[in-house]
């Protein structure tokens, strides 16, 4: 049976660890930030986590 091909669209977007967490960066924080709260504007810079299921489904294909 042939090895699955990596899906490099999602490779590019998530970044996965050692520990099997796979990362996100949260999008809207680049520019035009000022009519946004400072609190949301402070959430978007940590790396956003993806949920258990959601990790079950993509660990293979990144």
């Amino acid at each position: 049976m042939p090895k699955q091909k990596t899906h490099k669209s999602s490779s590019k977007v998530l970044k996965k660890h050692k520990s099997g967490v796979i990362t996100y960066k949260k999008s809207g924080g680049n520019h035009q930030t000022a009519k946004d709260t400072a609190k949301a504007v402070r959430q978007r810079r940590k790396a956003g986590k993806l949920a258990k299921g959601t990790v079950d489904k993509l660990k293979n294909v990144i």
